[in-house]
């Protein structure tokens, strides 16, 4: 006996299904048809009464170009992806451990890698009739070298649904650094510095400290400028779509008014016919009206001609 219900969950574990095949499939839509992709679908789920998976539809955003490449590449190239994904665990894990001959190797491999992916990001796209401009592929490389450096960017990519480019730390996480290990020799007694020596040391420390400085607020502006030139590639695409759906619209009004002056048309003649018509039905009347007053009187003349040559007729004999 089929338990109570039992249908319905299976209906509500398809449709589910179904609304994560839409969403994989507008992630791997070129951005120009993401959009009108996007509101095709979700009608077709509210027509099917299916008003929260229309939600979910709706709410899913247009890619960047570099950020739909990105996702073309993880969905065309599994096998790579999963090998790079383990790359970056690999990475990661060297950082932590500060395995210095196992980090020069892997570090020696990103470049090559995500140099190679890039470039497949970039014909995968150009097959798909999309070209990357040199920007778009930097862009492009900036989430790849995210997904090496960070397990949650890595997630995120390996889903397939990435709506913008990711950004990499700037440097790879590390652990807490383990303890310095113990010296087996006697260090040597330091011999104290000339004040002239230390006076060098701490120019040198506090220039050091200041490229440091200005190299983390030239990489922080950096970042900064990346996520505002995004905005505003975002902003200018809402704008062009918003611009495609008005003309559209106007089109599709244009059309319609053209069909309602032809309507019209069509009726002012047909209101032209019935008045016509109704003018020689009235005309036509008259006409009957008038013939019949005629025959009226031809029928009296003619009784009256009777009664004549009846008398006439009567009086000869």
């Amino acid at each position: 006996m089929q338990p109570k219900g039992g249908h319905r969950r299976d209906t509500d574990g398809r449709d589910a299904e179904a609304v994560e095949q839409v969403l994989d499939e507008l992630y791997a839509t070129p951005p120009s048809a993401f959009v009108s992709r996007r509101e095709e679908r979700a009608a077709a789920a509210r027509t099917a009464g299916r008003k929260e998976d229309a939600r979910r539809i709706h709410a899913a955003r247009r890619p960047t170009l570099a950020a739909w490449a990105a996702n073309l590449l993880t969905r065309s190239r599994p096998e790579e992806t999963r090998r790079f994904l383990e790359l970056g665990q690999a990475l990661r894990e060297a950082h932590r451990t500060l395995d210095a001959a196992g980090l020069k190797e892997l570090s020696a491999q990103r470049r090559r890698i995500v140099a190679a992916l890039s470039r497949q990001a970039a014909q995968l796209a150009g097959e798909a009739g999309q070209r990357l401009s040199q920007a778009a592929q930097r862009e492009v490389e900036s989430t790849l070298r995210a997904v090496l450096a960070d397990p949650d960017a890595a997630g995120r990519w390996a889903g397939g649904r990435l709506e913008v480019s990711l950004t990499p730390p700037s440097a790879f996480p590390s652990g807490t650094a383990p303890p310095e290990p113990a010296r087996t020799e006697p260090r040597p007694t330091a011999r104290p510095k000339s004040p002239r020596t230390a006076s060098g040391t701490r120019a040198k420390d506090e220039l050091a400290e200041r490229r440091r400085k200005r190299r983390e607020e030239r990489e922080q502006a950096e970042q900064e400028a990346e996520r505002a030139e995004r905005h505003l590639r975002d902003a200018r695409a809402e704008q062009a779509e918003a611009r495609e759906s008005f003309r559209r619209a106007d089109d599709e009004l244009g059309r319609v008014r053209e069909t309602v002056a032809a309507a019209e048309e069509r009726l002012r003649a047909a209101h032209e016919d019935l008045e016509r018509a109704e003018r020689e039905r009235r005309e036509a009347e008259e006409r009957g009206r008038t013939a019949a007053d005629a025959v009226a009187g031809a029928e009296r003349e003619a009784r009256a001609s009777a009664r004549r040559v009846d008398r006439l007729a009567d009086r000869d004999r």
